[in-house]
């Protein structure tokens, strides 16, 4: 079913890795272009997001917790039609105004096809709200702990956690490895299925590093010494991610420890995984999910040797995520001209004779061809 216990460990506890992550020289065109079309970060005013989620509606809301969420996250649509989710903070999340506009803007300057990036903010009186992405096909979590027609493959798994890497290695690039509350909830994907990161735990609530809040999913040990988030708590909770993904359900990592310690490894394997990989592939997740949940910081990785890790262990990566995810293509499908959207709501021979007012011939087709 899932990894054999004979192999934990010389796989658990193996040295580094130490290679770097190979650069890829033929950048993907359709990614550079979807970032070209992102707009600039930029300052809403509290009335464009109340208009852009019908007056903050509760059936609008999309966030873990609903309405009883501390923060609660809206979907809605902006005059442009673009799609969008608003973060709307309670009063007291961010009392300091400027501190708030200063990591929005810093954060809303990220831009990666791994991200679901910040497009604005809002910061007007006691209102602190943040506009990102819109992402349509749910999270990690949902895919993962209440899926409904097919558990998450193993493929998807794997590209998830290195997807995740990737994108902890670009913001640390860019000087934000700080993420608060990494967790199954923050990674959502895209009209493709694709794994991304929310940006808003990229939102660095705190001075000189010690948090007003934050809630992550399964404490780093030293944030219990503390109370300071680093570089290296992200590690950890990306480790519990990695449990997540192998065993589709959340173990606290001090129990997942015993059961690698004990080499009980097919209590932490998903039943549904069955056949699905190797004993060699989960037993090298295992070791690297042990690496990052050291006790000590300074023993875990980076995120770069993350990615190095983790890009052998990829399985079909000729099929697009939305095939081993079992859901339609969302980018495939190109959105409709005002003009089309007209047509879809009139008859065949009201759209002829607008046609032929317009001075096209009636031709077969032409009213298809005109309108899409």
């Amino acid at each position: 079913m899932g990894c054999e216990c004979s192999k934990l460990t010389k796989c658990c506890w193996s040295s580094d890795y130490n290679g770097s992550v190979p650069e890829d020289h033929n950048e993907d065109k359709e990614e550079r272009s979807e970032l070209d079309d992102l707009p600039a970060f930029r300052e809403y005013n509290i009335e464009t997001l109340r208009m852009a989620t019908s007056g903050f509606s509760v059936e609008n809301i999309v966030s873990e917790h609903g309405e009883k969420a501390p923060n609660v996250v809206y979907k809605g649509k902006l005059e442009n039609q673009r799609r969008i989710v608003v973060k709307r903070f309670n009063r007291s999340s961010w009392p300091d105004a400027r501190q708030f506009l200063e990591e929005a803007r810093t954060v809303g300057q990220l831009r990666n096809h791994r991200l679901a990036n910040l497009l604005g903010c809002c910061c007007e009186g006691d209102e602190r709200l943040l506009v990102s992405e819109f992402m349509p096909n749910d999270t990690l979590a949902k895919h993962l702990f209440h899926w409904e027609t097919q558990p998450m493959k193993w493929a998807m798994r794997l590209r998830v956690a290195l997807h995740l890497a990737q994108a902890l290695e670009y913001c640390a690039s860019k000087g934000r490895a700080l993420y608060h509350d990494l967790n199954a909830y923050r990674v959502v994907f895209d009209d493709e299925g694709n794994p991304r990161l929310s940006c808003f735990g990229l939102m660095k609530n705190s001075i000189d590093g010690k948090s007003y809040s934050t809630n992550l999913a399964f404490t780093p040990p030293e944030y219990l010494r503390t109370g300071r988030v680093t570089a290296e708590s992200v590690i950890y909770s990306f480790g519990t991610l990695l449990l997540d993904l192998l065993s589709g359900k959340h173990i606290p990592p001090s129990h997942a420890l015993d059961l690698i310690r004990d080499r009980n490894i097919q209590m932490l394997s998903d039943s549904c995984l069955e056949g699905q990989f190797a004993n060699d592939d989960g037993t090298e997740l295992v070791r690297l999910a042990s690496r990052c949940l050291q006790y000590e910081p300074r023993e875990r990785p980076n995120p770069k040797s993350l990615v190095a890790a983790l890009i052998p262990l990829q399985k079909d990566t000729e099929v697009p995520s939305h095939e081993l995810m079992g859901i339609q293509d969302g980018a495939a499908a190109l959105p409709l001209s005002p003009l089309g959207e007209a047509c879809l709501r009139m008859d065949l021979t009201a759209i002829h004779e607008i046609l032929e007012k317009l001075g096209y011939k009636d031709d077969e087709g032409a009213a298809t061809e005109v309108c899409f």
